[in-house]
Formats: C-alpha cells, sequence, structure tokens
C-alpha cells in the first residue's frame, strides 16, 4: 500500500522513527556491514520501500539508487538480485529513472540479464522497460539486449511476458517508424 504523510504518522506512532530516518539508519548498517548476510538483508529492505512513492525523495537524498548501482558490480549473486530488484522498483519514477541514467547503470542493469538468477533476470527486464525513454533507446535498444528479449519472450519462463511487453512497446514501435 502506498503511503502519504498521514498514514505514516499513523503508522509510525509516537516512539518510531521518522522514514527519512529510518532509511537513513538502514545505509548506515550496510555501510558499517562486515558481513555479506547483513548486507543482503539491508539491501532486500531497502528495495522493498522503493515500491512507494512515497520514499523517492528520501532515496535521491540518501543516495540509495547509487547504493543500488555499486551492489550490481559485486559478485555476490543474492545482493544483486536484491539491488536490482529495489531499481526496477524504483525506476517506475521517471525521475529515479533518469538518475539511474545519468549515473551510468544502464550498463550494469543489461550486465544482470545474462545472470543464473531468474529473478535478477526478471528484475532487469523491468528495470530496461521504465529506463527505455527516448533519451535511452540508442543505449538500450542495442542488437544483443534485443536479441536477449527476444530469447526471453520465447523461452516461456517467468519472464517471457515481460520481455514480450518490453518487445511490443519499444522495438515494436521502433520498427514502424
Amino acid at each position: 500500500m502506498f503511503t502519504n504523510d498521514q498514514r505514516q504518522k499513523e503508522r509510525t506512532g509516537k516512539y518510531g522513527s521518522p522514514r527519512l530516518q529510518y532509511l537513513q539508519e538502514l545505509v548506515a548498517q550496510f555501510q558499517n556491514a562486515s558481513d555479506e548476510e547483513t548486507k543482503e538483508k539491508v539491501v532486500a529492505s531497502l528495495g522493498n520501500f522503493a515500491y512507494d512513492p512515497y520514499n523517492y525523495t528520501f532515496f535521491r537524498q540518501l543516495n540509495i539508487l547509487e547504493l543500488f548501482l555499486d551492489c550490481l558490480t559485486e559478485s555476490n549473486e543474492r545482493l544483486v538480485e536484491f539491488a536490482v530488484g529495489g531499481i526496477c522498483n524504483a525506476c517506475a519514477d521517471p525521475t529515479n529513472a533518469a538518475v539511474v541514467t545519468q549515473c551510468d547503470g544502464i550498463p550494469l542493469v543489461i550486465q544482470c540479464l545474462s545472470s543464473p538468477v531468474r529473478n535478477t533476470v526478471n528484475y532487469a527486464i523491468g528495470s530496461l522497460y521504465y529506463l527505455c525513454s527516448a533519451n535511452a533507446e540508442d543505449e538500450i535498444l542495442k542488437p544483443e539486449v534485443v536479441d536477449a528479449m527476444k530469447r526471453f519472450a520465447a523461452a516461456g519462463a517467468s519472464f517471457s511476458n515481460l520481455a514480450r511487453a518490453f518487445l511490443d512497446r519499444y522495438v515494436t514501435s521502433l520498427n514502424e517508424k
């Protein structure tokens, strides 16, 4: 459920942390974590907050989108999965999509298409769907990405419908121009 200021006050209660403070604490916990499991849990939690537009300003203020992008360069597949999931959740918002694009995040998301983890691939397809705009078409609609989307669409896997939606929206329309 999406949040607004009134609902947030009700849910936080008298002794709870305001959302900005709580997200800031999560970022600090990630930065101070020495073990992978803690990092995974924090990034998963942040990814869950990324679906709610109420949090978008906080995400940009705390550089959480950049934190997600940094995680995409890690070798820990779970960390990558949770980070690209957070990007996917947040990129429905054009301002967040612009942040990811401006931070050179598109190549990192494209790399996730070759992940052995199904959820990572699914989130990457969804992210690219939201990231593909007039400003990013040249970077995303490369032959290797379109070919991968065609393979995913034909695979009948859990992400085939999402890949078909991507192709229908961007590749079919591109061919009609």
